[in-house]
């Protein structure tokens, strides 16, 4: 069941980072072509600015989804070179929940500055609040948070599945 959601939500975020980077490149060159005829759409670039800010919080929640994110985890490396899989496995468990705990915090950090910026902000583009700009962080954040935990609970899902296959 966690696998399916996990697959599911990969698929979404797949899906909008494509159509975000299509967007992108697409109102890019069309102002482009704007300015060669002295004139261009004011709004394009912010857009865009805050759609590969977007684009960057959905290819990480996509990383951290394949387990491909940057990490530290010499200790995993050590018990896996004198071959203790389950200290290995812990220790993976371990590192999973302290970077969850991290985006947890960043993510409740980037709801705060939204919440500061909902109040003291102003409209930016399009009569599009920097408010709703900046909620990009959190929901960002959350999304990551989010496959950390389902990357938490998978960890355990697997190691029962081994035994009752082994079993």
């Amino acid at each position: 069941m966690i696998k399916k959601i996990d697959k599911f939500i990969h698929r979404v975020i797949f899906c909008t980072v494509v159509v975000a980077v299509l967007l992108m490149l697409s109102l890019t060159v069309f102002n482009i072509v704007l300015r060669w005829f002295n004139t261009s759409v004011l709004w394009i670039d912010p857009f865009v600015r805050h759609l590969v800010f977007l684009s960057a919080f959905l290819g990480g929640a996509l990383a951290t989804g394949e387990n491909n994110h940057i990490r530290i985890d010499i200790l995993s490396k050590l018990f896996e070179s004198i071959e203790k899989p389950n200290l290995k496995k812990w220790i993976d468990r371990m590192v999973v929940l302290v970077t969850l705990i991290t985006t947890l915090f960043l993510t409740k950090a980037g709801y705060d500055f939204s919440l500061v910026e909902l109040e003291f902000g102003k409209s930016v583009f399009l009569g599009i609040h920097s408010g709703a700009l900046v909620s990009i962080i959190p929901f960002g954040m959350g999304l990551i948070s989010f496959r950390f935990t389902l990357n938490l609970l998978l960890t355990f899902t697997e190691d029962v599945t081994r035994e009752e296959i082994d079993g």
